[in-house]
């Protein structure tokens, strides 16, 4: 018994603060998704969800990551030169200009706000944390500094990276009167 437990608290040592099984949720997904959707629509970007960043020459203990080797934010945008590759690649050496982390109903705030720092430390130019159950979004250009866009904005605006997204359509319902399949 005590073997089966060592081996489970050394398995947990490896695992992200918070791991994926917390990820999951409706207002998650469908935030993470409409986000991607309006930012693929800016030619100048690649946007990548779930991409594995490498951080294995750091050390992110002092942020409360736990991971050794890689860190996945919800979404991240690169420049549009990176495109398709004939030999993928599993974790990226090179940084984002943007990462998003969304909060998920079992996820703490001070837990992804840590993360956006170590995004932060890593070279990311800018960081969005998006936190559905207000339907707000904040927008970060460097640690402790960030603008708050709620559902009375008419746009997010990133003026580090030269983005607008209508907030509403990141946090819209849909009309009773759609037809269901």
């Amino acid at each position: 018994m005590k073997r089966n437990q060592k081996m489970n608290e050394l398995l947990e040592e490896d695992i992200l603060e918070e791991d994926d099984s917390k990820m999951g949720s409706i207002n998650h997904s469908l935030t993470q998704v409409r986000i991607a959707s309006l930012l693929n629509n800016d030619e100048r970007f690649t946007v990548m969800t779930e991409l594995s960043l490498d951080i294995s020459q750091q050390d992110f203990s002092r942020y409360g990551i736990k991971a050794k080797d890689e860190i996945k934010p919800d979404i991240c945008l690169y420049p549009n030169t990176i495109d398709w590759q004939d030999i993928d690649i599993l974790k990226m050496k090179e940084m984002p200009l943007l990462a998003i982390e969304i909060l998920s109903p079992m996820q703490s705030l001070e837990t992804l706000k840590n993360k956006l720092y170590a995004y932060f430390a890593l070279g990311v130019k800018s960081c969005w944390l998006a936190i559905p159950s207000i339907e707000a979004i904040d927008i970060y250009s460097q640690p402790k500094q960030h603008k708050t866009f709620t559902m009375t904005d008419s746009e997010v605006i990133d003026e580090q990276l030269e983005i607008q997204l209508p907030i509403q359509k990141v946090f819209k319902r849909r009309s009773n009167e759609v037809q269901t399949v």
